[in-house]
């Protein structure tokens, strides 16, 4: 294309754009929107600058979490004791401390249950002492399924119609050199699941309600969550689930088993980390367990010797993400965990549901057979994506799966079909586990932009709110690549625009395109060219291994220009560096350097060593001639 026809071309997109205002473009990556500031429906209330998170109705608690401010006064369990001291007198309480957790919060416990606006009393109290950051009540979490005993039907949520399309991922990887730690009910022993099962942990702290009789340790064995009538707030008795068993089996069963099922990642690892037993598991039990799975340090509990890229949390509650969980998630998502949490099964918007209202991290909703969001499941904005998690209401619409037979204590190994947005979560962190066995260096932003990019509208339809669509792993893993491997140490994926807008982000739709002008194949990256003021930005972000002894951009670069001027840079595309908040421009290209051709252009990254760098290419245009950039195939290798 000649230098008078930049603008032609790019006005004439537009005026297309407007004649077919229905025609769907390409667009980047769409990410879920917090609501009130951390992703909630009802964010902590302020006092004297301290956050004061909500209390559930209808919910008493005993146990609370209090993130104390590093003052001299606080450096000692009587100066601490100090800020909940008018509180506890005037609630007619005793209270003690009981352990620091992996989030620096502090778990205090009253000799009785406050509940409603005592329990909202006695935080704010603690937070007028002026001594603390925040203050929760430790909440009690639950399972994400509806489960139905016996066994029907075959895994269509792998093969059929409207499943997830897996058995094509398996030509591009099954999950080798991946663990994924499931912090559930623990595990039973299980054919289907054992060769992939490595040492997990128990951290249920309430030595009763783990039935194990000595709290926290080493053995992650599921002991039953069975309860009798009136327990766990149920009228009526209920049997153990096994439910840390069956979303286990989901992300890695083994193949090869005549009579067995296969996980979506078969070849994956599972660490299997308890905090869920009789009538559910504690927020602190919970949050230290996130930490203690992505490889962080937890007071008094052994360092995890296979720390998980993947984290499965198929439980929640209701309520507001709150301080802990978020902290809990951030320390994880930090050391390189991608997060995949259950949407919630209240069929009601997921904003008011946690963890699946939390920052950074995969939430995900229900599909049935047909492919509509399943009647139970949670939906909204907060929503990531949607994954089959079954209906068995209808003859083989459960997601089957491993579980035990016993009632109550553990039995022998067997197989059931469940349904619940607990199932649906295992698919996808499966998913994350078969990306991660291709790409070792993806980060946690990295899967998820791919896991929702890499979905299709789902088949029945959805108004409610299912996020990008329904999970393809197909399609997702080909766009790292498919079966061929990326170029030999490249460290971005989709280097070259062949797959559109695939591992990219951009705030302009056209930035996409094909045709002649690519430098190889057909796609290419297509910045400004308009001619009157505009700013476009495109990124990918990646990890560089600490390693290494150098790392290098290079990309292909083309400039075409209607400026007229031998002098002044009116039009400039920058390249940048993102890492830990700060931008570093790494080089400045202009209307200055039109050329007739590509030209490859290399920069240093050798000072990224061990971050995570987002690289940006930033292109901005003044009022007037406009002046094009076009960017192909991009390269960060490392030697």
């Amino acid at each position: 294309m000649g230098r008078s026809s930049i603008r032609r071309h790019r006005i004439l997109a537009l005026s297309l754009a407007a004649a077919v205002g229905t025609l769907a473009f390409a667009s980047s990556p769409v990410f879920a929107t917090p609501e009130d500031g951390d992703g909630t429906a009802a964010g902590p209330a302020a006092v004297q600058g301290t956050a004061v998170h909500d209390v559930a109705a209808g919910e008493s608690y005993t146990k609370f979490i209090v993130e104390f401010k590093e003052t001299t006064a606080n450096a000692t369990p009587n100066g601490r004791a100090n800020a909940w001291g008018k509180a506890a007198k005037s609630q007619g309480v005793k209270v003690q401390e009981l352990r620091t957790l992996a989030t620096g919060g502090t778990l205090i416990e009253a000799d009785r249950a406050l509940s409603g606006q005592a329990a909202e009393d006695f935080m704010a109290e603690i937070a007028a002492s002026g001594s603390v950051d925040y203050v929760e009540p430790d909440a009690r979490m639950t399972v994400a399924l509806t489960p139905n005993d016996p066994r029907y039907g075959e895994q269509w949520d792998f093969t059929g119609t409207n499943g997830m399309r897996v058995p094509g991922a398996w030509d591009v990887a099954t999950g080798t050199g991946v663990t994924v730690a499931v912090i559930d009910t623990g595990i039973t022993a299980h054919p289907d699941l054992d060769a992939n099962v490595l040492p997990g942990y128990d951290f249920v702290s309430d030595a009763t309600a783990a039935r194990d009789g000595n709290g926290r340790d080493a053995n992650a064995q599921d002991q039953g969550d069975w309860y009798a009538a009136g327990e766990c707030g149920q009228s009526t008795a209920g049997n153990s689930s096994w439910h840390g068993t069956h979303v286990a089996g989901t992300v890695a069963a083994v193949t090869g088993n005549a009579t067995g099922v296969a996980g979506v990642a078969p070849n994956a690892k599972v660490v299997p980390v308890r905090v869920l037993a009789k009538c559910g598991g504690s927020l602190s039990d919970i949050a230290d367990a996130i930490i203690w799975s992505a490889g962080g340090t937890v007071p008094g509990i052994p360092a995890n010797a296979n720390p998980a890229t993947v984290i499965n949390m198929s439980l929640g509650g209701s309520g507001a993400c709150g301080s802990t969980y978020q902290a809990a998630i951030n320390s994880a998502v930090s050391r390189g965990a991608t997060v995949v949490v259950a949407a919630g099964n209240s069929n009601q918007n997921a904003s008011g549901f946690r963890p699946a209202n939390c920052n950074s991290v995969v939430s995900v909703a229900a599909s049935n057979p047909s492919g509509s969001l399943s009647y139970y499941s949670n939906y909204g904005t907060t929503v990531d994506l949607t994954a089959p998690g079954g209906d068995v209401r209808v003859a083989g619409g459960g997601i089957l799966s491993t579980i035990n037979t016993g009632t109550s204590t553990p039995g022998s190994a067997g197989y059931a079909s469940y349904q619940g947005t607990s199932m649906a979560a295992p698919h996808v962190a499966g998913l994350a586990a078969l990306m991660k066995s291709k790409s070792s260096t993806l980060t946690p932003a990295q899967v998820e932009s791919t896991l929702k990019q890499g979905t299709r509208a789902m088949p029945g339809g959805c108004t409610t709110g299912c996020g990008t669509g329904l999970s393809d792993a197909t399609k997702t893993m080909g766009l790292l690549g498919g079966a061929t491997p990326p170029p030999s140490g490249n460290l971005l994926l989709n280097p070259g625009f062949e797959s559109g807008a695939a591992s990219w982000t951009s705030d302009h739709a056209d930035t996409f395109e094909t045709g002649t002008n690519a430098r190889t194949g057909s796609g290419f990256a297509g910045l400004n060219g308009w001619g009157q003021a505009t700013s476009y930005m495109l990124d990918q972000t990646f990890a560089v291994p600490s390693t290494v002894a150098t790392a290098s951009l290079s990309f292909y670069l083309k400039v075409q220009s209607d400026e007229t001027t031998s002098s002044a840079a009116y039009d400039t595309l920058r390249v940048q560096a993102v890492s830990n908040g700060v931008t570093t421009t790494l080089a400045t290209y202009s209307n200055l350097n039109e050329s007739a051709g590509y030209l490859q252009k290399p920069l240093d990254l050798s000072a990224y060593k061990g971050k995570s760098v987002t690289l940006r290419f930033l292109g901005v245009e003044d009022s007037s001639l406009g002046t094009y950039f076009y960017v192909d195939d991009t390269a960060v290798t490392t030697s």
